[in-house]
């Protein structure tokens, strides 16, 4: 369709809602995060929306700030008649979402109003959420209140991460997008505003998050473990050392051990305040993922660690 629009997104996230629209719409520019240091080299690495916009040969800007003069000189310049919206990363203010004639719409990561915020997807694991999905919306100045133009819902399963929901989502998020635009954009599909009483925040990760408790349950700290995976990782605090755990299980085990007591039930086990918590896969300090049966094979000293 000839309906010119503006992308706005950053992570890997976004990539196929870009695809999907530079197939059937004029998209005019992108905008996306500057590059930021990576890897131990600490070199500028491009977010992946901004390879993406070059392979299709989308111009591009890097804003620190969408407010800057540049960049609303070159948005102003673009004059797109839609803006999309899929994990940009910055707060839209209403020059920006009064721009277009048909406003700004977002593809958000969850079944709105709940989780609204920075982190949807870890949040409905962390949760316990049994689903979680897309919504499509019309964005306003609040964060994520903006009415509703389309949703769809998806279980979660017993082992999704953060990781790999976040590619599932990614994908239903385009094809919803798609799906919801020419109704959109023809005024067929009418916003319907959210239930605000009903709204659950997500707020932003934070590194420290990670770190497992063990007083807390067997079964919340097996969500912590998935829905911090990849970033910002789940870690146990050894005597000697922090160890990342890429993947765990609950085991409703009775127990009188202490919560923090390390033991072997198969594989490396962290006794909690209900149940075990057995170590399916972990990485050590400098060291690749490993099986937890590996990690016991070379940490003979595993139960005086703690």
């Amino acid at each position: 369709m000839d309906t010119s629009i503006v992308f706005m997104g950053s992570p890997e996230f976004s990539l196929p809602s870009l695809s999907a629209l530079a197939e059937h719409y004029r998209v005019v520019g992108v905008v996306t995060q500057p590059d930021r240091p990576a890897g131990r080299g600490r070199e500028l690495k491009p977010p992946p929306v901004k390879s993406l916009a070059m392979e299709l040969g989308i111009p591009v800007i890097q804003p620190h700030r969408l407010k800057d003069a540049a960049a609303m000189q070159q948005l102003r310049a673009w004059a797109p008649e839609l803006i999309v919206v899929a994990a940009f990363g910055q707060i839209l203010k209403p020059e920006v979402l009064d721009l277009p004639s048909h406003g700004c719409v977002n593809v958000h990561a969850s079944l709105l109003p709940r989780w609204r915020g920075a982190a949807p997807i870890q949040a409905a694991i962390l949760h316990g959420d049994a689903e979680t999905g897309i919504t499509i919306m019309r964005m306003d100045p609040g964060l994520d209140t903006g009415p509703i133009l389309s949703q769809r819902a998806i279980p979660i399963q017993p082992d999704d991460t953060a990781g790999s929901l976040s590619e599932k989502l990614a994908q239903i998020g385009a094809e919803l997008l798609i799906d919801a635009l020419p109704g959109y954009l023809s005024g067929d599909i009418k916003p319907e505003a959210q239930d605000d009483s009903a709204s659950t925040y997500a707020p932003m990760l934070a590194k420290e998050k990670g770190r497992l408790d063990p007083v807390q349950p067997a079964e919340q700290l097996a969500r912590q473990v998935r829905a911090f995976n990849p970033w910002p990782g789940a870690t146990l605090d050894l005597d000697k050392q922090r160890l990342k755990v890429q993947r765990a299980h609950a085991l409703d085990a009775p127990t009188q051990l202490p919560g923090g007591r390390l033991i072997v039930e198969g594989q490396p086990a962290l006794a909690t305040g209900a149940g075990l918590l057995v170590l399916d896969e972990v990485q050590p300090p400098g060291k690749r993922p490993m099986s937890g049966a590996d990690f016991l094979r070379g940490a003979r000293d595993w139960t005086n660690s703690a």
